[in-house]
């Protein structure tokens, strides 16, 4: 995303907001402290003193060939800049982070905050040497059902940096997973991480997709634009950057019927898949693999790739046996049922672009929780061009 941002949308200007949907007054956890919130603080001020280092860009150069000479150059230069955010208490959950800038330069700061916002919350709230004992002990247990559970978990990859108990736990993690991957025939399907300093340091392949900041930046920020077409416009932009490479599409960011209804027959070649991150998750495969057939492509030569909640191997092994029985190839990235605290329930944190160009946006995925816009005219406006395309046939 950061390359394409760079490439062809260097005037682009975003806002962000964090927020903690499950914290608060009479939520599951409760609310950040005074004392959390001068820590994060500290803590992101730290983050922007940090660079990239000569190691992790060549690491860059050579294990990602669709990563150019001239970005791997704007990298070099790079460095987050604590002018670009604002931290208080004013929200609910006691913590309100706001950051922006440049899209190009802060996009970035999405995943080392929420990083931040979950690690100095389980560390101040908890015991955290016990969490961190938990986590061990529940991963311990999940390796050894994988090695001698009779279940079919197909080709999966770790995806859950943002919402992770800490880096020292998912450090732990993926070594163990690499070992496993090495020893054990069970462990062939663990192709990665998408903590991509992770998959340098234990030989790994760094994956991940694209995410919905991007189809919310590129298709709803501008006026030319009408953002019912908001897929459309970002698969555009993400093919004259990469051609088929990088090729998972996420399907969810107004809908999921409107996006079949842009994958046509040139989108639905050039991409190998699809992503699902909300909704039910047995129906979105087989409106895919229907969408697939519609257009005269063999779904076998698909991927599906599931990422939302897949909370236990019952879930992930039905849903991998359902697709092939489809007739697509199933993928998983699983986040928070590896990467989180396994013996609390796990924060529920996310940041999302919220502005662009000083414009009003918002995602929409099939799950009404996870809309998120600060204006909710915005909202009620994006339903009205999404129910004309829809009832239109346009």
């Amino acid at each position: 995303m950061g390359q394409t941002y760079h490439h062809q949308f260097g005037n682009m200007k975003t806002t962000w907001d964090f927020r903690a949907r499950n914290v608060g007054e009479g939520k599951v956890h409760k609310k950040y402290t005074k004392e959390d919130i001068e820590e994060i603080t500290e803590q992101i001020k730290a983050y922007c003193n940090l660079r990239f280092t000569d190691e992790e860009l060549e690491y860059l150069k050579t294990k990602c060939p669709w990563i150019h000479n001239d970005y791997i150059n704007f990298l070099s230069f790079w460095h987050p800049q604590f002018k670009d955010f604002e931290i208080s208490d004013n929200a609910d959950s006691g913590l309100r982070i706001s950051f922006g800038g440049v899209q190009e330069y802060v996009s970035y700061y999405e995943i080392p905050v929420l990083e931040i916002c979950a690690e100095v919350y389980y560390r101040n709230h908890f015991n955290y040497d016990e969490l961190l004992k938990g986590f061990k002990e529940k991963t311990e247990e999940k390796i050894h059902d994988i090695n001698f559970g009779d279940f079919d978990i197909g080709t999966w990859s770790e995806f859950g940096a943002r919402r992770r108990l800490s880096f020292e736990a998912q450090d732990w993690l993926i070594g163990r997973l690499a070992e496993e991957k090495k020893k054990s025939s069970r462990f062939t399907g663990f192709v990665g991480t998408s903590n991509v300093l992770l998959a340098m340091k234990y030989g790994l392949t760094p994956v991940g997709t694209c995410a919905h900041e991007f189809i919310e930046s590129v298709a709803q920020g501008n006026l030319m634009y009408n953002p019912a077409y908001s897929n459309k416009i970002a698969m555009d932009a993400w093919i004259k950057e990469y051609g088929v490479l990088n090729g998972i599409w996420l399907t969810d960011t107004i809908g999921d019927e409107l996006c079949r209804r842009d994958m046509t027959l040139t989108y639905a070649t050039l991409f190998s898949g699809v992503r699902n991150d909300s909704g039910d998750p047995f129906k979105w495969a087989k409106n895919w693999v229907e969408h697939y057939k519609s257009l005269g492509i063999d779904p076998h030569t698909k991927t599906l790739l599931f990422s939302n909640s897949i909370d236990s191997f019952k879930l992930w092994g039905d849903l991998c046996k359902y697709t092939k029985e489809l007739g697509a190839k199933p993928a998983f990235g699983i986040g928070t049922y590896w990467s989180g605290p396994q013996t609390i329930t796990p924060l529920n944190i996310v940041a999302k672009v919220v502005l662009v160009n000083g414009m009003d946006v918002a995602k929409l995925s099939d799950d009404s929780g996870k809309t998120m816009s600060r204006n909710s005219e915005y909202v009620h406006y994006l339903k009205r061009t999404l129910d004309w395309r829809l009832e239109s046939g346009k």
